[in-house]
């Protein structure tokens, strides 16, 4: 069973009966996650290659290159230089990678105790980071020369804090105690 059907058929009617929902239209849901990395060595086209590769393997897209908007002379960094990747995930490839990264990825790291539940916005949305590529099953240590950290945003619909954590909570996302 893929984490959207589970979704619908379990999570949604929790949802519903736990918060007194009307309106089925009232149950919040994820509509993207984003995965974001920045690249300190903007001049290293090599580090641009195998964070793109591996953001690609990750996510099964191919990632945006960002650029910078401004110049800032002290970081040696012009306009419109490279400076990251990211990848935003809708749909299908959505609900795949959450399911990967909550039973498959996130229980792979060491000394793992559960990741934080105050790194929510204030509008249902919550962001966490991870340091190290090599935890994700599709990257191969092997071929990896640089440790690149991401950030990774899960955005819901969810008007508060609490529905956004009672949805990624029963998601089965590893909150620490």
């Amino acid at each position: 069973m893929s984490l959207y059907e589970d979704y619908k058929n379990t999570i949604a009617p929790k949802l519903m009966e736990r918060r007194g929902y009307t309106n089925v239209n009232q149950i919040p849901k994820i509509t993207k996650v984003s995965i974001n990395t920045g690249i300190s060595r903007s001049m290293d086209r090599e580090v641009f290659k195998e964070a793109t590769d591996v953001l690609a393997a990750i996510t099964g897209q191919k990632p945006v290159i960002t650029k910078a908007r401004k110049s800032i002379s002290n970081f040696k960094l012009r306009e419109g230089d490279p400076v990251g990747a990211k990848v935003t995930l809708h749909g299908k490839k959505m609900y795949d990678f959450l399911y990967r990264l909550i039973n498959v990825t996130l229980p792979r790291v060491r000394d793992f105790r559960g990741i934080s539940s105050k790194s929510f916005d204030g509008s249902g949305n919550y962001t966490f980071g991870v340091t190290d590529q090599a935890i994700f099953t599709e990257v191969n240590v092997d071929r990896v020369k640089t440790t690149i950290g991401m950030d990774i945003t899960i955005v819901t619909t969810a008007q508060t804090d609490d529905e956004a954590r009672d949805l990624l909570d029963l998601i089965g996302m590893p909150f620490a105690k």
